[in-house]
């Protein structure tokens, strides 16, 4: 991979353009009248002034899933791009980024980067390959679709990690006719997605941070990861306006360093401290008596008491009138137990922290902005009971919709309709989503080496996306013995823009785009409003604004790295070449069927068609909506808060309401009645946000700890982490704010700053053990056991221990692989059903076009903990639970070296039924013989017809 070189012109800098944010700091930019022209000082001449020349192309980082605004700077005459800096027209990011932004530009230029297509032609995992055209990758693969598609519709996967786009590859899965798409979200928000979703049908939050008077976070996951630049723009902003911040996180964090009420809960105890804050707003009329009247089921609550109600007190409510102050009492005496004392104690934080986070809440009336994601509700079992917890304080206040409160995530996201949308397939892959699991959020992902390994099917084509099941995934040995075993994994593709452990193993690897190389549709719920982001390859931009024929993207990028969007475009004609089987239509320009769309057509069309107000806006500029967006990168499509549940619906006489209040038409509900008004609702059964779930009751979860929020006992709670035994509890789910997954591993600059993850020990831990900081430990999990350095730190738990994930990058080969000063060269070994990673030895400086890679300073890059991470499949969302039991944590032994892991994999199938025994299958509890409750949300959903229970289902 060559290094850029910019051309010398004559020319002086222009002047920036002044912007002021919303909390008062001042930032510069080049003013978009210039961005076509742009002229500035080269600061890597300094002191010399050597004046540079640029185009300006706007894009969206691809670093994480917040879809922030890039400017490239990119040379007028020789198309290399000098620098990424922040869009200053991005309604979400509003012109500033964080690190990992500006470090796009190590990827561009990453010398270890694939440049051309792949093809394996050793024994997989040799690393043995070929270079091959894209035609004849194309037609390869198109053919093996083509076999797998005119024999079943379930053995094609599309395995993504963060998609950092909207709709494109989802609407290739739907042309294909099969139930192709499998995702990571079960490793990552299926139990907040399950708990959201039970409330409310919206399956994740969106809190209006800067104008809230509360923030409350159950970890800080997402301020340090997930929309980590937006969001923390926001939270400082409230708080400069005296909003006060409260962090549930028994790890000091960044955010829980800057919060004005820290609470270090033990893990698993989250959602009683959350009913704890509830039942103070419950017992003191503190809560918002008028929301929760209108648009709670409490009558449909008082209706079922009788069925799942514990105590005589509780179903004697049902024989009262069935009156909102009936209600008003059950909620006193369902929830009055949850005292400031008991959550003080079970928690294990101080009795004033609890009293003053309930005090913050009560006093912020509806402007409570609460969010967790991955945290304790993918930490624990039952975790999504924590946000069950969590989203009832933002109802019990009214914070829902409302300006500085907590949206849901379609509210504030907008995805614009498609051209020519695909039909719904009528399939369903058994290897996504089981029978056990019928409200997983959503395919089962993580356990797919386990569906295999006990003869669930097989896989025909697999494409990974962006994505590493190897490295991120629990039980990490397993995916190794999936991915070599070619009758269960046929022919794995692997689309990535850098090497990764996983893709070593493929068949072929495809150099895909990062940030500044690919088309794409972005748009993320960063705050109250809606916008969308359009990524697009910069160089090729650059190119055809100087007026070169670019007929795709691939010529314009380094070697002959493609876009995924112009990628499917083909596989899809060469797999349906005469439209036999319906996919190819979808893909036809509309002006010429004979050839594929282009994406200009594509996008074009989408701007013009599905965007409110963007043809208008771009009318004033004297420009089409696609030059509008390919000039401005981003567009807002409204702005402010929302509460579309409240809009009011048109009712016709031939509508019907039934018992419930809900508005029928040809008996689907479309509205409830509220107070005599038809209004829109939510997009439950009910119609209303439902405290009480009908369909977790009739679905076979009755019990009184399931169907309203309530607490669930964790695999991990004191009473499972016998610390006499020298027993500790393993808290793997946080990151570093610097890296994002598999995606980070080329960039030196994130690198440099973040690198190694010690696993952080309370001092009274560190002194029972008899170790200090630097020093080797052991930690043995429920499957294996790593060896790591131990960080002595007051910012843990005492019990706890803390590691992060994202580290620990290793590459079997010395001279291939993720780059030598990123990633560990390690040795593979197994001894029947035992594997061993086994560090040679850590980062190191290596030569190469980038004399960076000479200046390696560092040689610590972490441990691959996973590898030793059980499966924990959650009985209920089927999300993978990531705390892990620590059966033991000692000093490490002589040749116990840094970096060493051991599995044993009998152990990972014994773990994984464990788990499995706990779910409640839709073959035993499907009240109407369907797989799964059909207004729960899938990524892609198939025809209702697909729904249908099979008449063998696997291990009937």
């Amino acid at each position: 991979m060559k290094q850029p070189t910019y051309a010398d012109v004559d020319a002086t800098p222009k002047k920036l353009l002044e912007v002021k944010q919303r909390d008062g700091r001042m930032n510069r930019y080049p003013p978009p009248d210039k961005w076509d022209d742009w002229v500035e000082w080269d600061s890597k001449a300094w002191p010399k002034k050597v004046p540079r020349r640029y185009t300006l192309v706007p894009t969206i980082c691809f670093n994480c899933e917040s879809a922030c605004g890039l400017l490239a700077y990119v040379d007028k005459e020789t198309f290399e791009i000098r620098k990424f800096e922040g869009n200053p027209a991005h309604p979400g990011s509003r012109g500033r980024n964080c690190a990992k932004g500006p470090a796009t530009h190590n990827q561009t230029y990453d010398p270890e980067r694939i440049l051309y297509p792949l093809k394996r032609v050793g024994e997989r995992g040799e690393g043995k390959w070929k270079r091959i055209t894209w035609d004849d990758a194309v037609s390869e693969i198109a053919e093996k679709m083509r076999a797998s598609r005119a024999k079943r519709l379930d053995g094609i996967m599309y395995h993504v990690g963060r998609p950092g786009e909207d709709h494109y590859a989802n609407r290739a899965i739907k042309s294909w006719g099969v139930d192709g798409h499998n995702s990571h979200t079960n490793i990552c928000s299926a139990a907040a997605r399950a708990g959201y979703y039970l409330w409310s049908a919206g399956d994740r939050p969106s809190p209006d941070y800067a104008d809230a008077e509360a923030i409350l976070l159950v970890s800080a996951h997402l301020e340090s990861g997930h929309y980590f630049n937006p969001h923390a723009q926001r939270i400082m902003e409230s708080k400069a306006k005296g909003g006060k911040l409260i962090v549930l996180d028994p790890r000091l964090s960044n955010t829980a360093a800057r919060a004005d009420c820290w609470l270090p809960t033990w893990p698993g105890s989250e959602t009683t401290l959350l009913l704890a804050i509830c039942n103070y707003l419950i017992q003191n009329d503190r809560y918002d008596r008028e929301f929760v009247r209108k648009w709670v089921n409490w009558e449909q609550t008082l209706a079922s008491l009788p069925d799942w109600a514990e105590t005589d007190e509780l179903r004697a409510l049902a024989k009262e009138p069935r009156t909102f102050e009936t209600f008003d009492r059950f909620l006193k005496l369902r929830y009055r137990d949850f005292t400031f004392e008991r959550a003080a104690e079970e928690a294990q934080v101080p009795l004033d922290r609890v009293q003053q986070a309930a005090e913050i809440v009560a006093r912020a009336g509806n402007r409570v902005a609460a969010h967790t994601w991955r945290s304790a509700t993918m930490g624990n079992r039952g975790g999504w009971q924590v946000a069950r917890a969590l989203f009832f304080v933002n109802v019990l206040t009214g914070s829902v919709g409302t300006e500085g409160g907590t949206a849901l995530n379609s509210w504030n996201k907008f995805v614009p309709s498609t051209y020519r949308n695909p039909k719904p397939f009528d399939a369903w892959n058994e290897l996504h989503l089981p029978h056990e699991w019928p409200f997983a959020m959503y395919e089962m992902s993580f356990c797919l080496p386990h569906f295999l390994k006990e003869g669930r099917g097989d896989v025909d084509v697999y494409f990974t996306r962006v994505y590493n099941p190897m490295w991120i995934n629990p039980d990490g040995f397993m995916w190794l013995d999936v991915l070599r075993d070619e009758e269960l994994m046929k022919c794995h593709v692997a689309l990535t823009p850098t090497w990764n452990e996983s893709a070593w193993f493929a068949d072929y690897v495809l150099p895909m785009g990062h940030a500044g190389e690919r088309h794409d549709l972005m748009s993320q719920e960063t705050h109250a409003g809606r916008w969308i982001g359009f990524r697009q390859p910069v160089r090729r931009v650059a190119m055809e604004r100087a007026g070169k024929q670019v007929d795709y993207t691939w010529e314009a990028n380094p070697g002959e790295v493609w876009e995924e969007a112009e990628l499917w475009n083909a596989i899809t004609w060469a797999m349906d070449p005469d439209g036999e089987l319906g996919a190819r239509q979808y893909f036809e320009s509309p002006t010429d069927p004979t050839k594929p769309i282009t994406q200009d057509e594509y996008w074009g069309w989408i701007f013009e068609h599905a965007v409110p107000g963007l043809p208008e806006a771009a009318a004033k500029e004297g420009l089409s909506p696609l030059a509008y967006m390919r000039k401005y990168g981003a567009f807002e499509v409204s702005a402010g808060a929302t509460q579309p549940f409240d809009l009011e619906i048109e009712k016709a006489d031939t509508h019907e309401v039934d018992d419930l209040g809900r508005v029928l038409v040809d008996g689907n509900a479309i509205g409830v009645m509220v107070d005599g008004v038809p209004r829109a609702g939510f997009g439950t059964p009910s119609r209303k946000l439902e405290l009480f779930s009908e369909t977790l009751y009739d679905w076979g979860w009755k019990e009184p700890e399931h169907v309203v929020p309530w607490p669930l006992e964790s695999h991990v709670s004191p009473n499972a982490i016998d610390r006499e035994k020298g027993e500790m509890l393993l808290l793997p789910t946080f990151r570093l704010p610097t890296l994002i997954h598999t995606r980070s591993a080329n960039a030196k600059w994130l690198y440099e700053i973040s690198h190694k993850n010690p696993v952080w020990m309370h001092p009274s831990d560190a002194q029972r053990l008899g170790v200090k900081t630097g020093e080797l430990i052991r930690v043995q999990t429920e499957i294996g056991a790593f060896v790591d350095k131990v960080w002595v730190t007051e910012g843990i738990k005492p019990g706890v221990i803390a590691m992060s994930h994202h580290l620990g990058r290793w590459r079997l080969q010395e001279q291939d692989g993720i780059g030598a000063g990123m990633s560990n060269l390690a040795q593979l070994a197994e001894d029947g059903a035992e594997r061993e990673l086994n560090i040679v030895h850590g980062a190191k400086a290596w030569a190469s076009t980038d004399p960076d890679t000479s200046r390696i300073w560092w040689q610590d890059v972490g441990v691959h903990q996973n590898l030793t991470h059980a499966v924990h499949p959650d009985p209920l969302s089927g999300a993978h639970c990531w705390h892990q039991k620590a059966l033991s944590v000692r000093k490490a032994a002589p040749g116990e070296r840094h970096g060493d892991v051991w599995v044993d994999t009998e152990a990972s199938m014994r773990v994984y039924r464990e788990w499995h025994a706990l779910s409640r299958s839709a073959v035993d509890h499907s009240p109407d013989g369907t797989r799964r409750p059909l207004w729960l949300k899938r990524p892609l959903k198939p025809l209702a017809n697909a729904y249908r229970l099979p008449e063998k289902p696997f291990g009937r």
